[in-house]
């Protein structure tokens, strides 16, 4: 099994904080969407042999200011070059504004059975401090009218940490989307990414950035909030209710080999990654002439071993001990019990010995970029 990520750069405004590859120039839409789909045409002996497409993820960017012709079209592609898995799990990100009742409909008729929906707060003063088009009551709407459509598998963004914000305003940001009564929940604390509007402002001073133990008490209420009301943290910032995980991110998390296409998109066959120059013309210009541009990038095996332990310490089920033995050798195994052993005696980690896994405890997630460092080999 294999997933598949398509890049969607597209957006009608970007957001402060945002450092991935966009772009606003939406007159390059139908040019790139047939491009990703020479792209799809290319990239298919990348996977490995008779794999199946267990997930797909139209990720951006904003991938709904794609028409539903637009959509349609990437399906097409999609289903003529690879072998879809009947209960495969295909997500479509999308902004509230651009969740209109037709567009909702017109959505209904394409595979998408999974929508993750940007809506990062619920108040519109923070709405407009990032630069987001929608409203907190558009938010509200356009959740609740995709679930009168029929859609029964959502996701939305939250942000914490917002510059004034109070760990009440917060609360009420969770409980709204808790009584939503969506399926899945990711929340991210504000980041101040190099080069992005957001950081311009915390350097010169016209903000100031959310103080240590004010951001881990938004954590820890976001930790007690999920808990009680059903969701189950499955990653350090990902919640969902029982049997609604992201089966395309989880996939990340557990090596699974994926495709990325389109400019700026990642992709790892099982040992290698590569990606795509995120250069909107360059990218159609490379997929028009029938070119490879991928940057391609050959882990060494302790970059593997890195890549194995950081990724699923980021989950609650953590790193399993058999499976890090077979896949890097006992040698690797007890150099990791080493590294593991003074953040086991501090309560950090914690064994699960029916399971034979060590995972991240509830304290040491407040450290856990701390905890996940001393993994490193370099």
């Amino acid at each position: 099994m294999a997933g598949l990520y398509l890049h969607i750069p597209f957006c009608q405004s970007r957001c402060i904080y945002c450092d991935f590859f966009s772009t606003t120039a939406l007159t390059q839409r139908q040019p790139y969407v047939d491009a990703l789909c020479r792209e799809l045409q290319q990239s298919l002996q990348r996977l490995p042999a008779d794999s199946t497409i267990a997930t797909i993820y139209l990720g951006g960017g904003t991938p709904s200011t794609l028409s539903p012709a637009q959509l349609h079209q990437l399906f097409q592609a999609i289903s003529a070059h690879y072998t879809v898995s009947s209960e495969a799990e295909i997500t479509l990100e999308a902004n509230p504004d651009d969740l209109t009742p037709d567009y909702i409909q017109q959505l209904r008729q394409l595979p998408i059975n999974r929508l993750s929906i940007g809506v990062q707060s619920f108040r519109d003063e923070q709405l407009r401090f990032i630069r987001r088009r929608h409203t907190a009551a558009q938010a509200i709407a356009a959740v609740r009218q995709c679930q009168e459509a029929g859609f029964s598998n959502i996701s939305i963004d939250l942000i914490f940490g917002f510059p004034r914000q109070t760990p009440t305003q917060w609360a009420a940001d969770l409980q709204q989307a808790t009584d939503l009564g969506v399926q899945h929940l990711s929340a991210y604390s504000l980041m101040y990414e190099e080069g992005t509007p957001l950081t311009r402002m915390l350097q010169q001073g016209t903000i100031s950035e959310t103080d240590e133990e004010t951001s881990l008490a938004m954590y820890d209420q976001l930790l007690d909030h999920t808990q009680t009301h059903g969701y189950e943290r499955y990653e350090i910032s990902n919640f969902a209710r029982p049997g609604y995980t992201s089966r395309h991110n989880s996939s990340y998390w557990q090596s699974v080999p994926y495709l990325g296409i389109g400019a700026g998109a990642h992709a790892f066959d099982g040992t290698d990654r590569w990606a795509n120059p995120g250069n909107l013309s360059a990218y159609i210009r490379g997929m028009q002439a029938g070119q490879d541009i991928r940057i391609i990038e050959h882990l060494t095996p302790e970059e593997q071993y890195e890549d194995y332990v950081m990724t699923r310490l980021r989950t609650s089920q953590g790193v399993s001990l058999p499976q890090l033995s077979t896949q890097f050798g006992p040698e690797r195994q007890q150099q990791f019990l080493h590294t593991a052993h003074p953040h086991l005696e501090r309560g950090h980690l914690a064994y699960d010995a029916t399971r034979t896994y060590i995972y991240i405890t509830r304290s040491g997630l407040y450290v856990s970029d701390s905890v996940m460092s001393d993994f490193m080999l370099v």
